[in-house]
């Protein structure tokens, strides 16, 4: 027995044979995926050498196989959304290829709330395409919670589908209108996405899938181009055009474009690899070209075999094959100009669509996205979208008109009103004066036209709602179930008939609706100081912006010297060191910015400028006693009777001569042409690298939205944009002449220029006084 124990212990010593050839030492270091599993290596004087007798080893990889990551969509169109408030209502659409929507099966929803939300009181609801499909506690003050929402079979659609985040969030322990303010939930765009089961959803099959590009975790839209042939002269113009039209197809709030020449970059959420070029100029970066490309034009989807990621690849024999490619691609999007549009598209972030005013409009808020609302809280918020065209001209007369169909009930108290908003800014208040309750039918509300501007234009509604039972804030109180406010969606915006004619400069204009540019009907002179990639990718994406504001491509050419553009209207883009000298002259621009625009090295020139340093002594002796009691006077006047010194001129002042600031890393400015009958734009930075990097930050639409003025500058440091007011423009003809159009311009130049109306007033009233003079010196007897 002891024989045989000794027997199986010694057989259990020896080696396993060739199972176990080879032993892998005990790893502590984290699971590596099997793409970058170890590689055993053979000394190189041991290769081709096996030990005599010794079976050839295979190398298993050590970590296990990992399943592949299913394909998510991020649905955040902006990069971030916060819902503030006790209520708030956010509507938008993400466009799915039919892949997509076939397999689509889940939606993700991450979120963090303040910790004033009281979780028994407070609901998150979630709609994807007008069908509920969760209504969430906010309990999540500590971290952010993951939302995995099964969406029904065939609820996803190809093309656009509809997103809506609703809540109603309400306070532990406050009653008060101003504890409404600490409510909020955060969105976390990083964990909000649509997932996908299996790999066909990775795959773009039609050209009109490009409108699906969607974004990345940021909200950010990228387009990378990879052009080898880049500089050659002819391709700027077809790649400029190819821009806006992918611009356009996507129409995505914060898109831009990049260049490069020799590097195919891996796409990722939210971009697009566009390759561009003869099958000579593309194979050793991308072999796996479709077929036919050498023999004729070329534009579609190849699956890249390495990260197995779409890219668009637009190819053919030669560069004239290559604009037909082009215009497969574009032509869909253009438009006859000049064009009436009956909406600006903003469903991508922001639906529905803004309808677009021209003149005397009458809509209901059930056709501005509203819905009927009952409200138990203290503050309710709602808002809606209207466009307006580039040639409105009626901000210092002109009042819109919301008729309010509304309802309060008895508990609300006198001191209790509703704020109507333009753009953020106070447009209008309603007190309510009367107690026991009210049914308003079409109450009228003026707004104020004073803070529209050219493109999309957001009106909000704010009610603000007092009453006993929160003064006293009993236990429980907070989260009251009575409705004591509803908003009907019967109620009506009225938009009157309003001046239409175009103002130079006028930089707001350019950014809503890409005038004048837009209506032009012949190219668009382009001036580049120099073609490379940073110079293209900054004009790619400026041209982008002004396309997607039109809604159809601009049509450029491309001019090698300023002599050739005249007095045309125009755009200018690159180093403000490289502009023409017209340039500088036309946008009074110093021209000692040429030369020290850039960041401050800390080094002091040699000197004193002259005009610099009389314009400082000037600045400082302004400064005295009786300076400082016009500076009090105007602010009197404008704090209670809204006049500032300016109306009070007869003469617009001139223009000072504008030197950008050292903070500043892009600038934009406008002027007319020398002749005054064409517009000049120019977007310049110091360098090429700040005017590409700059030109991305500024196109995103937060940014975007606030150039204005005849100059605006964007502050890379600190992230925000400054303009320069047009003190003197000049108006450019839009519509055909009528008295009625004259009228209304008249009198909104009236308006803002109050001493000019007060004199034509008095000369009036002189004439009418000589005349009556006159008249009645002929009537009555004569002694």
């Amino acid at each position: 027995m002891t024989k045989s124990v000794v027997l199986a212990l010694t057989l259990l010593a020896l080696p396993a044979g060739p199972l176990h050839a080879q032993t892998v030492p005990f790893d502590m270091t984290p699971e590596r995926p099997a793409s970058e599993s170890p590689v055993v290596t053979t000394p190189p004087g041991d290769q081709g050498k096996n030990p005599p007798g010794a079976q050839p080893v295979t190398v298993v990889p050590v970590a296990e196989a990992v399943e592949p990551v299913p394909f998510q969509r991020y649905v955040l169109p902006e990069g971030s959304l916060g819902l503030t408030g006790e209520f708030e209502d956010r509507l938008w659409s993400v466009y799915l290829t039919p892949q997509q929507a076939a397999a689509g099966t889940k939606l993700h929803l991450g979120y963090q709330n303040s910790i004033f939300v009281a979780p028994e009181t407070s609901r998150l609801t979630v709609e994807v395409n007008n069908t509920k499909i969760a209504e969430e506690a906010i309990r999540s003050p500590e971290s952010v919670s993951d939302l995995s929402l099964d969406l029904p079979k065939d609820l996803l659609k190809p093309g656009s589908n509809l997103i809506r985040l609703r809540s109603d969030q309400r306070h532990r322990t406050d009653c008060s209108v101003q504890s409404t303010y600490e409510l909020w939930s955060n969105i976390d765009p990083e964990k909000t996405y649509l997932s996908f089961a299996g790999s066909d959803p990775l795959t773009m099959q039609s050209l009109d899938d490009i409108r699906a590009i969607g974004v990345d975790e940021g909200g950010f839209t990228r387009f990378n181009f990879v052009v080898p042939a880049l500089e050659q002269p002819g391709s700027t113009v077809p790649l400029m055009r190819l821009a806006q039209g992918l611009a356009v197809l996507a129409d995505m709030p914060n898109q831009s474009f990049s260049f490069e020449t020799n590097k195919l970059t891996s796409s990722g959420p939210g971009e697009m690899t566009v390759l561009v070029g003869t099958p000579a100029e593309l194979s050793p970066l991308f072999p796996s070209l479709p077929d036919g490309a050498a023999s004729a034009p070329v534009a579609g989807f190849v699956q890249d075999a390495k990260t197995g990621l779409p890219v668009l690849v637009i190819t053919g024999p030669t560069w004239q094959a290559i604009r037909s490619a082009i215009e497969s691609i574009v032509a869909p999007t253009d438009v006859a100009v000049p064009v009436r549009r009956d909406v600006i598209t903003t469903q991508r972030w922001r639906a529905p669509d803004a309808p677009f005013l021209f003149a005397d409009s009458r809509l209901p808020f059930s056709q501005l996205g509203l819905k009927t609302e009952e409200f138990t809280g203290r503050r309710f918020g709602t808002d809606f979208t209207i466009g307006i065209p580039a040639d409105f001209y009626a901000a210092a007369y002109g009042e819109a008109v919301i008729l309010l169909d509304a309802a309060y009930t008895a508990a609300v108290l006198p001191g209790s009103h509703i704020d109507i908003y333009v753009n953020d800014s106070i447009a209008s208040t309603v007190p309510i004066t009367s107690s026991g309750g009210g049914l308003l039918r079409h109450l009228p509300i003026n707004v104020t036209m004073r803070h529209f501007r050219p493109g999309v234009n957001t009106i909000a509604i704010e009610a603000i709602l007092e009453t006993d039972s929160d003064k006293v804030c009993a236990p429980g109180a907070t989260g009251t179930d009575a409705p004591r406010f509803a908003l009907f969606d019967t109620s009506e915006f009225l938009m009157p008939d309003f001046a239409r004619v175009g103002q130079l400069p006028n930089l707001a204009a350019t950014a809503g609706t890409g005038a004048p540019y837009n209506r032009s009907v012949d190219p668009v002179p382009l001036f580049m100081d120099r073609i490379d990639t940073n110079t293209l990718s900054a004009a790619a994406t400026f041209l982008g912006r002004l396309a997607a504001g039109a809604g159809h491509p601009l049509a450029v050419e491309t001019v090698a010297s300023p002599a050739l553009i005249g007095n045309r209207s125009a755009i200018f883009i690159g180093s403000l060191s490289q502009m023409p000298q017209a340039v500088f002259t036309q946008m009074n621009i110093s021209e000692a910015s040429r030369n020290t625009w850039g960041p401050n090295t800390g080094a002091q020139a040699q000197g004193v400028d002259t005009q610099a340093a009389y314009d400082e002594w000037r600045d400082k002796l302004k400064g005295g006693l009786f300076s400082g009691q016009i500076s009090a006077l105007e602010g009197w006047l404008k704090q209670n009777f809204d006049i500032t010194l300016t109306s009070l001129r007869f003469a617009p002042r001139s223009e000072s001569s504008f030197m950008p600031s050292n903070e500043a890393s892009l600038l934009m400015a406008q002027a007319s042409s020398p002749d005054g009958t064409g517009t000049w734009t120019v977007v310049a930075a110091p360098t090429g690298k700040d005017l590409r990097d700059s030109m991305l930050s500024m196109s995103g639409q937060s940014n975007w939205s606030q150039l204005s003025g005849r100059i605006s500058t964007y502050e890379g440091g600190t992230k925000t944009v400054q303009t320069v007011p047009v003190n003197s423009f000049q108006f450019m003809p839009t519509q055909p002449g009528s008295f009625f159009n004259y009228r209304l311009i008249a009198a909104n130049w009236l308006s803002t220029n109050i001493l000019s109306y007060a004199v034509l007033l008095g000369v009036l009233g002189l004439i009418l006084g000589l005349a009556t003079a006159s008249m009645l010196s002929n009537l009555g007897r004569r002694q």
